[in-house]
């Protein structure tokens, strides 16, 4: 047996890895980091610079926000459209932006203990895809991002079910569980038995009842958010003259690729600018696209998405957040009040708990055999989300833990199924 194995929760918005020692059968340790690359090429130099995490961050505001920035990139790894993307000089595969995340978090706990560990017991979502070859495709590219970052004993295992074996470490007594990991790109669900000497059994097969998935997540959120709230500021509804006195809105086209940051990371700027120009002079100077121009030009997607996910989480806690984006020549104040924010998400939410009906009525489980729902994932703290749990089984019933650590500890425990 080897003394200490990882489990690594990659995720969306956060990813965290656990150090398990095997021998006292504790977590040790737990890093935590956001899931962000930035890439600055060096003065007088081909060599790019590369950063992860908060560093990224900090090195993406002092080099005035120049340069490469990506967010959300776990949510690449299904799209078999995407075979690379250059960054300067060089080509990365969604498996090289991964594994910089991997080996990131590698190196800081190898160096925390002292060794080189290669075994690791890695996350992934119920569902990357819903179409079971995007989903296939999606774990041979994490699996091989793990093999670069120089792991080569390498096990997967469903992040909610991870989450499970976390939260039944706390337990007293036998419960039916429904653990709903809600995560940055997807909502997970498992139904599982568990209890306080059930961990000590290896096979656990027969304690799942049931697991599913939905690609929505947090990042659906922001980018209803983003969509409904904010577009306008930025040239949605403004109308151009197509020919002489005919005017028309500006298309809707225009601005697919601020919505999300999985289109931000990878779209055309230069094409876009030059799209936003000749619709700028048509719609006589509009203010508005010339916020869209400089939201593109300048880079600002990071600083505009931070502002919104603000938004979010100060809404998860009060009923009201002041939105305000000042940057360059745009300068954008809103007010939201958690029943605006509740209802520019709701469609999302909705589908979510469409998804859950049907999950559970195909599995012929009754909302009165849940014991408890536990509640985990970045994106759990989301009022409407607890709000639909509650409806559904009861508040009494709703627990949660740590947002962040609980999928990579399990993970980490899931060594002993």
């Amino acid at each position: 047996m080897k003394k200490y194995i990882y489990g690594i929760d990659f995720g969306t918005t956060n990813s965290a890895l656990s150090i398990l020692d095997t021998e006292a059968n504790t977590i040790v340790k737990t890093f935590n980091e956001s899931s962000i690359l930035f890439f600055i090429q060096q003065q007088n130099s081909s060599q790019i610079a590369t950063f992860v995490g908060q560093p990224a961050i900090e090195a993406y505001l002092e080099n005035g926000m120049t340069g490469r920035f990506m967010k959300s990139i776990k949510r690449i790894l299904p799209r078999t459209s995407f075979v690379d993307t250059k960054v300067y000089t060089k080509k990365y595969t969604a498996a090289d932006l991964v594994t910089l995340i991997l080996q990131y978090l590698k190196d800081k706990a190898d160096a925390f203990i002292g060794e080189n560990i290669t075994e690791i017991i890695l996350g992934r979502p119920v569902v990357f895809d819903e179409d079971p070859a995007k989903d296939k495709v999606a774990q041979e590219r994490l699996e091989k991002a793990a093999l670069k970052a120089g792991f080569t004993t390498i096990s997967f295992q469903m992040e909610p079910i991870a989450a499970a074996f976390a939260y039944e470490r706390t337990l007293a007594h036998d419960e039916t569980v429904l653990v709903a990991d809600i995560g940055g790109g997807t909502s997970d669900f498992t139904v599982m038995k568990l209890g306080p000497e059930k961990y000590k059994n290896r096979a656990r097969k027969q304690d799942i009842v049931a697991q599913g998935g939905i690609y929505i997540g947090g990042d659906s959120f922001d980018s209803a958010y983003m969509s409904k709230a904010l577009v306008p500021y930025f040239g949605k509804n403004v109308l151009y003259e197509s020919s002489p006195g005919k005017m028309l809105e500006v298309p809707g086209v225009l601005f697919d690729n601020i919505t999300s940051w999985e289109k931000m990371n990878f779209f055309n700027v230069h094409k876009l600018v030059r799209d936003i120009e000749r619709y700028y002079i048509y719609a006589a100077k509009s203010e508005k696209l010339m916020n869209l121009r400089v939201l593109v030009e300048k880079n600002l997607g990071y600083s505009l998405f931070r502002e919104i996910e603000k938004t979010k989480i100060t809404l998860s806690n009060t009923d009201i957040s002041n939105f305000h984006f000042a940057k360059e020549s745009i300068d954008i104040a809103e007010t939201t009040t958690i029943d605006e924010y509740n209802e520019i998400i709701g469609g999302s939410i909705g589908k979510i708990g469409n998804y859950l009906d049907g999950f559970l009525a195909a599995n012929n489980i009754k909302a009165a055999e849940i014991d408890t729902v536990f509640i985990t994932g970045g994106s759990a703290q989301v009022r409407a989300l607890k709000n639909l749990m509650g409806e559904k089984f009861g508040d009494e019933k709703l627990r949660s833990g740590d947002y962040l650590n609980s999928v990579s500890q399990g993970l980490a425990w899931s060594y002993y199924n």
